[in-house]
């Protein structure tokens, strides 16, 4: 009998990572099976810290289960993609339509989708550095290249629109843009956005814009839809769901508007048709829930307020964090992160996955290192301010005491 063959990975994962659900999430779960407790803050999901969907979410989609037991459209059913473009219409875009709506398991699935109908091999796409690991791995997945540009941590975590310029080949073909945020946390100007737009005008590129987190905003954090600035010219993709600003993230349900000049774009649509065919459709019970949830009240208002748990949560993770000795960060204007600096010349880390892991023995407290994020340098952590104050100042507490045990042994 000859060698046995090993049976290995597609080399399409050559380049792919997603470690937010990483190594550390491996050593996480080895260390609960000893019997730690493990405060997992590697991960934006509002369930496991007490926040509940609004019932009248839920009630409609029980409802309606007995109707929701077939194939619906692939793009989704017609109640929902009518409340998605009404919805958009009612925030200025008047040209909305239900045939530009597609419903998916989530932002993330639709993103997934549009790539595979998009890239072709040797493709650049261009991806914020730190982005959403997801658009990283997906373009990768795809046959495409991304390609990061950097956001500018000293001008507040916006797009550094010098360096995108720079990085524009040929070959480009798409711009990401996600706003707010994750993981830094920022809001981009309406002058921002107009700049990101006019980049994608000038080199004719397809903007994908990522706005998942655009109900959670603080302060006079404004969010301004990119598709209100690309007018007939530049296509965009808007990607948002219900997952956030109605916690009901393990309903996966998504939506993605296309505008612009889709006369232009026939083929691709075509194509983004047929893998959207391919996988049947997105979950039914949860597209139930799409029109109540974005015709209803919006209890999202009561948690990004003062006295609001996002918003608390937020500003408390922002403060403690800065009174760590060479730890800054800068305030969030939205999303549910902060993205944090380790000055390198206090904490000189080489390998943040490591330093991450050593926390986590250290301190059982679950985060994830800023290079999982694609940030080009080891010195960044993603910290998820979902617990509630009292949680929040244990776990920054405990991120305090392990920093200060690695000062002393410098």
């Amino acid at each position: 009998m000859g060698d046995v063959r090993m049976i290995k990975q597609s080399q399409k994962l050559k380049n792919v990572r997603y470690d937010v659900r990483g190594p550390i999430l491996v050593e996480a779960q080895r260390l609960e099976a000893m019997g730690h407790r493990i405060l997992k803050l590697n991960i934006g999901n509002p369930a496991p810290f007490g926040f509940e969907a609004p019932a009248a979410i839920v009630a409609d989609m029980v409802h309606h289960l007995p109707d929701a037991q077939g194939y619906s459209d692939s793009r989704g059913i017609f109640s929902a993609r009518t409340a998605v473009a009404q919805y958009y219409q009612s925030r200025g875009l008047q040209d909305a339509h239900v045939d530009d709506i597609f419903i998916g398991n989530g932002v993330s699935e639709l993103i997934s989708l549009v790539l595979q109908a998009f890239v072709d091999d040797g493709n650049e796409i261009l991806v914020p550095a730190p982005d959403y690991p997801l658009w990283t791995g997906a373009v990768s997945l795809s046959g495409g290249t991304p390609v990061h540009y950097l956001c500018d941590e000293e001008n507040g975590w916006a797009p550094d629109l010098a360096d995108i310029e720079s990085k524009i080949t040929e070959n480009t073909h798409g711009l990401v843009i996600i706003n707010p945020n994750n993981p830094t946390g920022a809001v981009y100007s309406e002058e921002t956005v107009k700049a990101l737009v006019d980049i994608a005008r000038r080199h004719d590129l397809v903007v994908f814009s990522d706005e998942i987190y655009e109900k959670i905003l603080f302060d006079d954090a404004v969010h301004h839809h990119t598709a209100a600035y690309t007018g007939d010219d530049v296509l965009c993709l808007t990607f948002s769901g219900l997952s956030k600003a109605y916690r009901v993230c393990g309903y996966r349900a998504g939506w993605l508007r296309v505008s612009g000049p889709k006369h232009l774009a026939e083929d691709f649509l075509e194509g983004l048709t047929l893998v959207a065919n391919m996988r049947m459709c997105a979950n039914v019970p949860a597209q139930h829930a799409i029109q109540t949830a974005l015709g209803g009240y919006q209890s999202i208002e009561e948690l990004i307020v003062p006295g609001g748990r996002f918003y608390e949560q937020s500003m408390l993770a922002h403060r403690l964090l800065n009174e760590i000795p060479g730890v800054t960060s800068v305030k969030p204007q939205g999303a549910l992160y902060c993205f944090p600096r380790l000055d390198p010349e206090v904490y000189p880390i080489a390998d943040d996955q490591q330093f991450v892991i050593e926390l986590l023995r250290a301190k059982h407290i679950l985060i994830t290192h800023g290079t999982g994020f694609n940030w080009p340098t080891p010195d960044h952590f993603r910290l998820v301010t979902l617990p509630d104050v009292t949680m929040l100042e244990e776990a920054i507490g405990r991120i305090a005491e392990f920093l200060a045990e690695v000062r002393a042994t410098l």
